[in-house]
């Protein structure tokens, strides 16, 4: 949609990034891992680069790994063991995979996933600047060298970022035939959907209105509800989505940092928790999100619930399937006050190297391939062509004859290789023009005018403070989340006490510090 910019933005960045390499190499300093200390990576030896991503293995990532290892086996002598972190066990299991000495090469990272903490840590291999241009000369020649700015922890590189930042607009999709029964014909705000529920309540007895997962979707309408008051993202920082805790509010200049349970936080907060309350309360939400491990947007597929949640990239396939089935959609763009969205960074979407990887080279060299190389991003992103995908005549990104969104083995997206480089797609023929056109308001919506831009909270000196934090939030904050608890104002006095109990004061202290230090350094 954007190819002109992008192109002439390449060229640019080629020169730049031409120029960074040469001072890289010149500017290196020493550390534990120096590469002068280590050997050359001997590609006679055939090596097996243990891995993981987030999420869960699509049904066709057998057949696509198989296809992968091959390419891998001719170019650099190596293969992947592939393996998935479910979202459920992100926050018990990633820290503990890296704390325990397993045998790890590389793992998902980013800066919503304990990049700067597992860093701080130790868990990660430093990527040297001539490291870089060494065994990934596909990604020095294509990323903004902003990105490695972004990447780094104490003047020190921990991740290979995505070389292209994704627009981040969290959508709620609607079926367009109940918005008729409901008399609806434009919604622009998740909160207006009152009429829409009511009418799914009552003439669709196998359908849930909000028919949210335990994993993604508990938070979500919550969070959409509140952007309607403050510019919240979701998720405070330190913290994961389902955490309270610290925040700022995107659209106030001043970057000021609160406590999420005072104002303006808890105000926001309190309206989104009333809506929901009446929801919950006259059944329009499933009773018992905790158990269900399955996603709103693919029930809303399935008939079995009337809203579809999701963000820019992922919602596109839930869109086609709809489509295939002859389900006619409505997008509502979860937006702040302003009306915008702030724009994704580089480090959202990365990988890093295990501390103890026996072959950090090699791990360079397949990323190098696998983030930049066409061949492997279409293969990653998209499956395997004639199967998965193919190029239609007018080139374009298509479904080979035969095959749907729905019954596709291997989704784009699915598959938890979100770092790889975008720029390189082609169109696709199946996005239903729903999505078109909401896909070409996408610069409309987004902006990177924001007062900690580029900002990494390291929360080492509170890890216990938030651990606690995120404890307290799954006892007390769920349940407002979804709307099931008496009494909203007592909900979040009991939360308030609980959150402060576990050191919410001396968070908030931590942050404001770090934050205070960022704004200076930006004048």
């Amino acid at each position: 949609m954007r190819k002109v910019k992008k192109k002439v933005k390449k060229k640019v960045m080629l020169i730049l990034t031409t120029l960074l390499s040469l001072t890289m190499l010149l500017s290196a300093c020493s550390s534990s891992n120096d590469a002068a200390t280590r050997p050359e990576p001997n590609q006679k030896e055939e090596v097996v680069l243990k891995g993981y991503l987030l999420g869960e293995a699509p049904k066709g990532m057998p057949d696509v790994l198989s296809k992968l290892n091959e390419k891998l086996k001719k170019d650099i002598n190596a293969t992947i063991d592939l393996n998935y972190i479910g979202w459920g066990d992100v926050q018990s299991k990633y820290p503990l995979l890296l704390a325990s000495g397993e045998d790890v090469d590389f793992i998902f990272s980013a800066d919503w996933n304990y990049y700067v903490e597992q860093a701080n840590k130790g868990a990660f291999y430093e990527l040297k600047p001539e490291d870089i241009a060494k065994y990934m000369p596909k990604k020095s020649a294509a990323i903004d060298p902003t990105a490695w700015e972004e990447a780094k922890i104490n003047g020190k590189i921990f991740m290979i970022p995505k070389t292209t930042p994704d627009s981040n607009v969290f959508v709620a999709v609607l079926r367009k035939d109940i918005m008729a029964e409901a008399g609806l014909t434009e919604v622009k705000s998740l909160s207006e959907i009152g009429p829409y529920l009511e009418a799914v309540k009552k003439n669709h007895p196998n359908m849930i209105g909000l028919n949210l997962d335990s994993q993604v979707d508990l938070p979500t309408p919550y969070q959409q509800l509140m952007r309607d008051k403050i510019g919240y993202t979701g998720g405070p920082f330190g913290g994961g989505p389902l955490a309270q805790g610290v925040a700022y509010d995107f659209t106030d200049p001043t970057g000021k940092i609160y406590s999420m349970v005072e104002e303006p936080y808890l105000s926001a907060q309190k309206y989104a928790a009333g809506i929901m309350k009446d929801w919950y309360d006259k059944g329009y939400v499933n009773k018992n999100p905790y158990s269900n491990k399955i996603r709103s947007k693919d029930n809303f597929v399935e008939g079995k619930s009337a809203v579809a949640f999701g963000n820019s990239i992922d919602i596109a396939s839930t869109l086609e399937a709809a489509q295939a089935k002859g389900i006619e959609t409505y997008i509502i763009p979860s937006l702040m006050p302003n009306g915008k969205v702030p724009i994704g960074n580089y480090i959202g979407a990365g990988i890093s190297i295990a501390a103890n990887s026996k072959n950090p080279e090699r791990v360079m060299q397949a990323f190098d391939l696998i983030m930049e190389d066409p061949s492997y991003v279409y293969l990653t992103y998209f499956g395997i062509e004639g199967k998965n995908y193919v190029i239609t005549p007018d080139d374009k990104i298509g479904l080979p004859e035969g095959i749907t969104a729905d019954t596709n083995t291997y989704p784009p997206d699915a598959a938890g290789f979100w770092f790889v480089n975008k720029a390189l797609f082609k169109p696709m023929s199946t996005w239903p023009q729903t999505y078109i056109d909401f896909w070409k308001k996408q610069d409309e919506y987004n902006t990177s005018d924001f007062a900690l831009k580029g900002f990494s909270f390291n929360s080492e000196n509170v890890k216990t403070q938030i651990a606690n934090l995120a404890n307290a939030s799954t006892q007390y904050a769920n349940p407002i989340y979804i709307g099931a608890v008496k009494d909203v104002d007592k909900a979040f006095d009991e939360l308030a006490k609980n959150l402060n109990s576990a050191g919410l004061d001396k968070v908030k202290a931590e942050v404001q510090t770090q934050a205070e230090e960022f704004l200076a350094k930006k004048k």
